[in-house]
């Protein structure tokens, strides 16, 4: 293998140890979204997954049950959002923006 081949093998496998690590890291921290003036809250991780669901009480209408759906669902698509801009910040720190399929 040529030195300049083996040396972009041990910059690669060295990124991919970083990135390893960073996802590690990311898996553990939480962005939350509200909507509804507050009414429902999703957290969502670094993974990304939705890890709680707050809904207030004066939220619960039984006559109007979409409305509730609908708060939910936007919460959880602002959440995944919040955390997949949070994973692309970080990951552009370590590979310099450079795009890399599969990372989210």
């Amino acid at each position: 293998m040529q030195p300049n081949m083996k040396e972009m093998m041990r910059q690669a496998q060295q990124l991919q140890n970083r990135m390893a690590k960073m996802q590690e890291q990311l898996a553990s921290r939480t962005i939350e979204a509200t909507v509804g003036g507050g009414m429902v809250k999703a957290v969502a991780n670094g993974k990304p997954e939705i890890v709680s669901i707050t809904i207030e009480n004066e939220v619960v209408d039984p006559e109007d049950i979409e409305m509730l759906q609908d708060l939910i669902v936007a919460a959880v698509n602002e959440a995944l959002s919040r955390a997949k801009e949070m994973v692309e910040s970080e990951m552009a720190k370590l590979t310099g923006g450079l795009k890399i399929p599969g990372m989210f």
